[in-house]
């Protein structure tokens, strides 16, 4: 059972989280003041909401963001090239942006600073936003590797 709350208590946690998972300033781009939230059943913040729109989930096990599309496709124009991008070939965009893996064999670039577990954005060449997902590699071993998967694709555009 989960409860609604629209505190600036828990505005201000979430942006934190933003802050420390993203940079600095893309908690307040990400989320505007009228945002709700749902809370578990212990009261701790569950689910991001804008409207009916949910922007991102507060996991329960280390307390970090996971995005929704909409949070993804902002964070995208937030965010200067290549900070959590990875790139992918144009000939596999349609398969994020049907929700499938990105694949390291398919992958043209990657920011560095990408960690195993990082929540990252997945763009075509263009740089145009195609998905939102789990990294499974580092940036480095995602243009090191030639197979696996490289992205776990939570969510396409």
């Amino acid at each position: 059972m989960s409860t609604e709350s629209s505190d600036s208590s828990s505005l201000k946690r979430v942006r934190t989280i933003a802050d420390f998972q993203f940079g600095r300033g893309t908690g307040k781009e990400l989320f505007p003041d009228d945002c709700t939230f749902r809370l578990s059943s212990t009261k701790r913040i569950r689910y991001v909401m804008s409207g009916k729109t949910r922007l991102a989930t507060v996991r329960a096990g280390d307390g970090r963001l996971t995005l929704g599309k909409e949070a993804g496709a902002k964070l995208c124009e937030i965010l200067p090239s290549p900070a959590y991008r990875v790139t992918v070939q144009n000939d596999v965009a349609e398969f994020v942006v049907a929700g499938k893996n990105a694949m390291s064999k398919h992958v043209i670039s990657a920011d560095p600073g990408i960690r195993a577990g990082d929540e990252v954005m997945v763009c075509d060449e263009q740089g145009g936003f195609l998905g939102i997902g789990n990294a499974v590699l580092s940036g480095e071993e995602m243009l090191a590797f030639n197979y696996g998967v490289a992205v776990q694709v939570r969510k396409g555009s």
